[in-house]
């Protein structure tokens, strides 16, 4: 997947400051520990297993704050004027009229715009964990502890993927810093605090629960969200969820605020996520992720009795990319992956995740459900790239599939050129019954319908026979592969409103 590009490396003086950052990184990791003792941990064991919280929060608090920095950041935002100018072509416009040794124009360096966030250090050398979005595009950047002292730091590098970023204090330490816990134990319910600089109200602390695991919300492809009710607000951001034994288990990073403040709503990146990001960040400013080159679409219920699974699980793949490790491995669309690398592919994320941790030039291999029969494909895997709807009008109509809910018509050669379909492919969608299966399940006019369980469209006639012999043999769906916006997909449509 995505080679983030790297914005800056961290500096080292010297061999033995190298060695002090590499067994850092081994105790984040759960390695050695550090060179020197480290304050946090020292509170942590006076507090032990037999704490009480029902009456104060207080003594994990005290334990864990020195760990937990402001994030100020200044960036350079362009006026109105700078955004629409060309640099380069002002420059030519100067030497065309004052010839070529005319003075350049001035470099557009916009406005200074500050910024707050919040992050916290996980090792004594001096590494602070936040979230891209704090500190992207920062043109310096400033670390408050909680006594107040005032850092610069260096921005390591980032992760937009994840919206995780790594930052290095320039002051020699050792710094008091926290560990990551492991988020997999996390349970509904559990309690948990969360540090931060919320509307720049630095060393604030809220407390809540944990109220789901494993949310996925649309911000990347690599979800993976606790969901806490601790309340968080705008400068929380990059901050850390405890749990009640003083770790890390989330990086603070959205809310969900109709109205722009707390509703009890927050999403942290769980752990363990974010210890393979900063992992990678900490090695050399950049995450490398495995590439395999396919879109991929869920398996809902309609779509998996079409297929004939048991159950909603694994990937189907909707199209290839050319010349990508999947195509040289033979996945094809209407592909169904099960289990990737050993790994059982239940939802979508499963796949995106197994193929991003397995990294680039990895072998491996997946069990794929092809036309109802199971086969092992193997694929070496790359590294991913640097991350008009065509409606024609419609010609003949054909009787309208009452099980459908859809009206078809032919396709013209003109028309099959526009959407680049070789052949006779397709069947185009000229009208969708309101209330029916098709409209259910997303079917639109001006969709081409070119497979429909596995076998080629040519025309509506396909179509019809097709549906006739899946409702024959008691089957509950037919599983269409449809053209839209130069995209193809796969779609499940009943043969009763679903």
């Amino acid at each position: 997947m995505c080679k983030t590009r790297r914005l800056h490396r961290v500096r080292f003086r010297s061999a033995a400051a190298l060695a002090l950052v590499a067994l850092a990184a081994l105790a984040v990791a759960g390695g050695p520990g550090p060179l020197h003792a480290n304050p946090v941990d020292d509170q942590l064991r006076r507090l032990g297993d037999n704490t009480d919280f029902s009456r104060s929060y207080a003594p994990l608090v005290q334990a864990v704050v020195p760990a937990v920095v402001n994030v100020k950041v200044v960036r350079r935002v362009l006026t109105a004027g700078e955004e629409h100018s060309s640099q380069p072509q002002m420059d030519e416009f100067m030497k065309r009229f004052f010839g070529p040794d005319a003075p350049p124009m001035p470099e557009r360096r916009g406005r200074p715009q500050a910024a707050v966030g919040s992050g916290f250090i996980i090792d004594e050398a001096g590494h602070v964990v936040t979230n891209a979005h704090v500190a992207r595009e920062a043109t310096s950047i400033t670390v408050t502890t909680s006594d107040g002292r005032e850092y610069e730091a260096e921005l390591v590098g980032l992760d937009e993927k994840t919206d995780l970023a790594l930052l290095k204090i320039e002051a020699d330490g050792p710094f008091p810093f926290v560990r990551f816990g492991d988020s997999t134990e996390v349970q509904v319910g559990d309690k948990v605090i969360a540090v931060g600089n919320p509307f720049g109200l630095g060393g604030s602390v809220t407390a809540g629960i944990v109220s789901a695991k494993g949310r996925e919300v649309g911000a990347g492809p690599y979800d993976d969200f606790l969901q806490i009710d601790a309340p968080i607000n705008r400068g929380n951001s990059g901050g850390p969820t405890f749990n009640l034994d003083g770790e890390v288990i989330g990086v603070n990073t959205l809310i969900f605020s109709p109205s722009g403040g707390n509703v009890g709503i927050a999403f942290a990146i769980s752990a363990d996520l974010a210890k393979e990001v900063i992992a990678d960040l900490m090695d050399d400013g950049k995450v490398e992720r495995g590439w395999l080159g396919v879109r991929i679409q869920p398996v809902d219920e309609d779509i998996a009795a079409a297929l004939g699974l048991p159950q909603p699980e694994g990937a189907l793949v909707s199209s290839v990319d050319e010349g990508s490790p999947a195509a040289a491995a033979g996945l094809a669309p209407g592909d169904v992956i099960l289990a990737f690398d050993g790994k059982k592919i239940t939802k979508l994320r499963d796949l995106t995740r197994a193929v991003a941790e397995a990294g680039p030039g990895k072998t491996a291999t997946m069990r794929v459900l092809r036309k109802g029969s199971e086969r092992t494909l193997t694929a070496v895997l790359g590294q991913m790239p640097d991350t008009t709807m065509a409606r024609a009008e419609p010609r003949h109509e054909e009787n309208a599939q009452p099980r459908l809910g859809l009206a078809l018509a032919p396709l013209d050669e003109e028309t099959r050129q526009q959407l680049g379909l070789e052949g006779e492919t397709g069947a185009l969608v000229t009208r969708v019954q309101p209330d029916g299966p098709a409209a259910a399940k997303g079917i639109e006019p001006g969709d081409v319908i070119t497979a429909i369980d596995g076998r080629e469209v040519r025309g509506p006639a396909d179509v019809a026979a097709a549906v006739k012999e899946a409702y024959g043999k008691s089957k509950k769906a037919v599983l269409l592969e449809i053209l839209r916006r130069g995209q193809a997909r796969f779609v499940a449509v009943p043969f009763a409103i679903s």
